[in-house]
């Protein structure tokens, strides 16, 4: 004979503590939490990111939507793993896109930055570097009309050549964190870029 839902003691310790937790019992949620985390990462978000960090940013973005719709979930759902998968998912496919959108902003802007390398040719060496002189200026406007933030992340990817996890850490903040921040300040350069009145000669 099937047992029921109701009468599975985990099911019945999850929905304790799932009527614990929405009530602002921060230690139900933490119980929550031990419990679910651990086969989150490993099964769903590990193997969907391949990296670490990124399945730990992932992981803590599946539990911060948890504690948003703890109000809005039915104490009647057989288990919240279910749910906790759904969106576990959907949160790594957000990344996988964001990986995708900020790698074509990184073409443009390492092209933009190749063309202030030295011109193979010597007979072309003082146009070239009158080209770059005109080009580093310009890119110095642009990146002072960002915000502090999103020069600086920037600067610290790029100018300063430091690793992703460099600049998270010098930044204080997590590494998904920092490519969303990269990725909108490298939308942010684009379009003062382009504001701008155009150079007389561009190189490249």
């Amino acid at each position: 004979m099937r047992v029921s839902d109701a009468e599975r003691p985990e099911l019945h310790w999850e929905r304790e503590r799932v009527a614990r937790a929405r009530a602002g019992d921060r230690g139900a949620f933490a119980e929550l939490y031990r419990a679910f985390a651990p086969r989150l990462y490993a099964r769903v978000l590990l193997p969907s990111l391949g990296d670490p960090q990124a399945a730990e940013d992932a992981l803590s973005e599946t539990f911060r939507a948890l504690i948003e719709h703890l109000p809005e979930l039915s104490a009647g759902e057989s288990s919240l793993w279910p749910w906790l998968c759904r969106v576990a998912r959907n949160k790594a496919i957000d990344m996988h896109r964001a990986r995708t959108r900020t790698r074509r902003a990184l073409v443009g802007f390492e092209s933009l930055l190749g063309s202030l390398e030295h011109a193979p040719d010597p007979g072309a060496e003082l146009e070239t570097q009158t080209g770059r002189t005109r080009l580093r200026a310009r890119i110095a406007r642009v990146l002072g009309m960002l915000s502090e933030r999103y020069r600086r992340a920037i600067e610290l990817r790029f100018l300063e050549d430091n690793s992703r996890e460099r600049c998270a850490a010098l930044m204080e903040v997590r590494l998904g964190t920092f490519d969303v921040l990269l990725l909108r300040a490298l939308r942010a350069f684009r379009r003062q870029w382009e504001a701008l009145e155009p150079p007389e000669r561009d190189v490249g």
